[in-house]
């Protein structure tokens, strides 16, 4: 069912104006397309025992967009109208000069739906999001006496696109997304810690607020905390090290998926570039892309050029065999588009970006894998990170990892982060176990300015040889 609250292109710019202005602007070009987008968002949060801030904000726009080889001309306006779409079309013009390429066939229409277009910001009056803010801060309170200070925060949007090329075809996507998350710090003998736990996914709020999802919640962030307030300092130097299943998936996402997108490997930028159809990885490793799983975060029905999503293998066995594409890369590259053009908003030209990036898991009881680590640490949760693209060298930092000495669980480590590049990392791996997760749902990227919603998973996974930077000698 088409989302009422969608004002269409037949209003906004009626198809018999709007469509003679498209064609000729792209006329000689090889892609291209408008992309007209409206978007609200809602966001709550509480903190200190009070309500701190709630806002709301709706925008609305298109971006004209016209390809000709390697080149991109992009125009885009808050105001959605002809006479707007006319000016734009002078800017996007210059990219196609004297043209005489062939504009490029429609992607392929699908009628799969993985999510509901149903508007989550109205799911709940105000007063009941505010009321369940209030519950989840007086129930961690509740949940030990040292916990000093509790955030909780509610999240909502809902993100309205619809697509038009010059052969005609229309393209229409409603994206909901909602989050819900909580945060606590304690304090015990003059020492603070915290810890944090939420997710979410392209879903309603009825669930996320569910007293029994939120509690658990509260819980998982009381529990990391707690756990940090006796961890020691973390020790240093190249160690074995497991990572956890799940959000670890992220040091995958960032430290491999982006040398796996086709920009960087057509420009020769990333550490990957050449090496199609060799080995990149240990045996048993196999790599995938999937924006069609439903409900999840980082799940697009089709993506920002109108290309349905797919599953995408990216490493099989080990072998690299696939990159991630938008149309333009893809046509440069000579390959099929996977339906990995993403943009932020109207504002924004599409790139290649990942969906749902995760490592498919082994056959390994991950206790084995724990107690096979003769020294090293078990990282079970991440924080932020930084990576080079160009030789996949990385440094993360662990929320929540631990000591393992002669296969035998220790101490919780406090200041661990993790040192290496992706690439040696990928031929680091030992074994895979058979705890394969997808994350909670809270992940963002960023690429060149732009952010998306993404996904990230894996199972546990031994590596050797990475370096822990930590605060022990």
């Amino acid at each position: 069912m088409e989302n009422p609250a969608f004002r269409p292109f037949e209003t906004l710019l009626p198809e018999d104006e709007a469509l003679p202005i498209l064609r000729e602007t792209l006329a000689g070009a090889e892609d291209g397309e408008i992309f007209a987008e409206r978007h609200k968002s809602e966001a709550l949060v509480f903190d200190d025992g009070r309500l701190r801030s709630a806002s709301y904000d709706a925008s609305e726009g298109f971006g004209l967009r016209a390809v000709n080889g390697e080149v991109a001309g992009y125009a885009h306006s808050t105001e959605v109208s002809i006479a707007a779409l006319k000016r734009a079309a002078q800017t996007a013009r210059l990219a196609v000069g004297d043209g005489g390429g062939t504009y490029a066939d429609a992607p392929q229409a699908t009628n799969k739906r993985l999510y509901t277009d149903a508007d989550p910001i109205g799911d709940l009056p105000f007063p009941v999001k505010v009321e369940t803010l209030r519950e989840i801060d007086a129930y961690a309170r509740d949940l030990d006496q040292r916990v000093v200070q509790v955030s909780a925060s509610i999240a909502a949007s809902l993100q309205e696109i619809e697509i038009l090329r010059a052969d005609g075809v229309r393209v229409r996507d409603t994206r909901p997304m909602t989050r819900l998350n909580v945060s606590v710090i304690v304090e015990q003998d003059g020492r603070r810690e915290s810890g944090s736990a939420g997710g979410g996914g392209r879903v309603g709020l009825d669930g996320l607020i569910d007293p029994a999802a939120w509690a658990d919640k509260a819980k998982e962030a009381l529990r990391i905390a707690l756990v940090n307030l006796e961890a020691v300092p973390a020790p240093a130097g190249a160690m074995e090290v497991v990572l956890g299943p799940g959000w670890p998936g992220i040091l995958l996402h960032e430290a491999i998926g982006h040398g796996l997108e086709g920009d960087f490997n057509r420009k020769g930028s990333s550490a990957f570039a050449g090496l199609m159809g060799q080995r990149i990885a240990a045996p048993g490793v196999t790599v995938l892309d999937d924006g069609t799983i439903a409900d999840r975060r980082g799940s697009i029905t089709v993506d920002d050029e109108g290309t349905p999503s797919q599953k995408n293998t990216l490493i099989e066995d080990g072998i690299l065999v696939g990159f991630m594409q938008d149309r333009q890369n893809a046509r440069l590259m000579g390959v099929e588009p996977t339906g990995n053009g993403r943009r932020q908003s109207y504002a924004h030209a599409p790139m290649p970006r990942m969906t749902n990036t995760y490592m498919l898991g082994g056959e390994t009881d991950p206790a084995d894998l724990v107690a096979g680590v003769k020294d090293g640490i078990w990282a079970v949760g991440f924080g932020g990170g930084q990576v080079d693209i160009t030789n996949g060298k990385f440094v993360f930092s662990c929320t929540e990892a631990y000591r393992v000495e002669n296969g035998k669980v220790g101490a919780p480590v406090k200041g661990a982060t993790l040192i290496g590049d992706g690439a040696t990392a990928l031929k680091q791996i030992r074994a895979l176990g058979n705890d394969m997760q997808l994350d909670p749902g809270m992940g963002n990227c960023g690429k060149a300015g732009q952010w998306v919603p993404v996904g990230v998973g894996q199972p546990s996974v031994l590596m050797d040889g990475l370096t822990v930077g930590g605060s022990a000698t």
